[in-house]
């Protein structure tokens, strides 16, 4: 997706947080799942991780761990904000360092959150971590999660670039466990569910595949379980719309996804949902969608993503007629817009 550079005022507000330190007990039922994220880039992700939280609350979601594969403190700060407001402070968050360039693509409205003042110049939000610098980079984590994770049971949302995802399967064996990366994913991974990619128009360049082509390129061919993707033209279909943002929120207070709405572009604007469809499927799997055949997905030189049918391959992408973008509009707005467990 492409970014707009802009700058907007931020307004001093009041800190509020919700700790609740509540544990996620999973069932049968339950995903377990790790977000891979470049949170700050553009507003989709923050709205994909409020449909984590609220799915948490529900039971429905075990986060295991949110990877960033955005640089710079504001990412990490700005994910440890949402963990505490949404009383989930206990999910790990893994950071990248010598990552893709992505620092002026857009109003990085992380930042713009974390730099929040309120009237006493006292940060607007409560965090949880107190140094950011300690946070485990992403390959790392993803070893110390996998590795305590039953066989086949993690799935894993990516809404960023794959370049964590590559780092994870360059890993060599260490003190969490004795498989390298590769080996160590076919172990532990049921699915990768990812955002990338334009499967309509080769001429156009997907955000996410563009920032990292090499990365993209080997995730499609080499990723060792079956993949899911989420290209571009579904979430162009969605758009969550700044009626809602304006209007459905009064119970909230000081809400950190409104506030990044906020700042992300001069309001009013509708944005389209292209993580959030990665992550619904992730969680809910087929009824919102229709699922191609199998097959197999290239990424060219340039960034073009190209689909092939193959009863043997093990990739599908997503795509929705009217009726299903309506429908999947429509849960998004009633869930997003329904107050996280701890602050009903």
């Amino acid at each position: 997706m492409k970014r707009i550079i802009l700058i907007l005022a931020l307004v001093p507000l009041l800190a509020i947080g919700c700790r609740t330190g509540k544990q996620q007990t999973a069932d049968a039922g339950t995903v377990n799942l790790i977000m891979e994220t470049d949170i700050g880039n553009d507003v989709d992700d923050a709205l994909a991780m409020d449909l984590i939280y609220k799915y948490m609350d529900e039971g429905k979601v075990n986060l295991l761990g949110v990877c960033i594969n955005k640089e710079g403190s504001a990412p990490g700060e700005f994910v440890d904000i949402l963990n505490t407001w949404y009383g989930h402070p206990e999910v790990p968050i893994g950071i990248i360092r010598e990552g893709a360039d992505c620092e002026t693509d857009a109003i990085n409205y992380a930042k713009a959150v974390v730099d929040m003042k309120d009237k006493d110049g006292n940060p607007a939000f409560a965090r949880t971590l107190k140094n950011y610098d300690n946070l485990l980079e992403a390959p790392e984590l993803y070893r110390k999660v996998l590795s305590e994770a039953a066989d086949n049971s993690v799935v894993i949302a990516s809404v960023g670039f794959s370049t964590n995802l590559i780092r994870l399967l360059e890993t060599p064996a260490d003190k969490y466990s004795k498989l390298d990366g590769k080996a160590l994913v076919a172990k532990k991974v049921k699915l990768l569910v990812t955002m990338a990619g334009d499967f309509e128009n080769p001429d156009l360049h997907e955000y996410n595949v563009a920032k990292d082509i090499p990365a993209a390129k080997t995730i499609f061919q080499e990723w060792p379980t079956p993949v899911v993707t989420s290209p571009f033209e579904v979430g162009c279909q969605i758009k969550y719309p700044a009626t809602s943002i304006e209007n459905d929120f009064d119970w909230a207070g000081l809400h950190p996804v409104v506030e990044a709405y906020k700042a992300y572009l001069p309001m009013p604007y509708d944005r389209e949902t292209w993580d959030p469809t990665a992550v619904l499927y992730a969680v809910e799997g087929d009824k919102w969608f229709t699922v191609s055949e199998p097959g197999r997905i290239s990424v060219s030189d340039v960034g073009s993503t190209f689909f092939t049918p193959d009863e043997k391959g093990d990739r599908r992408f997503l795509s929705v007629d009217e009726a299903q973008a309506a429908a999947v509009k429509a849960h998004f707005i009633e869930r997003i817009t329904t107050p996280p467990a701890c602050r009903k």
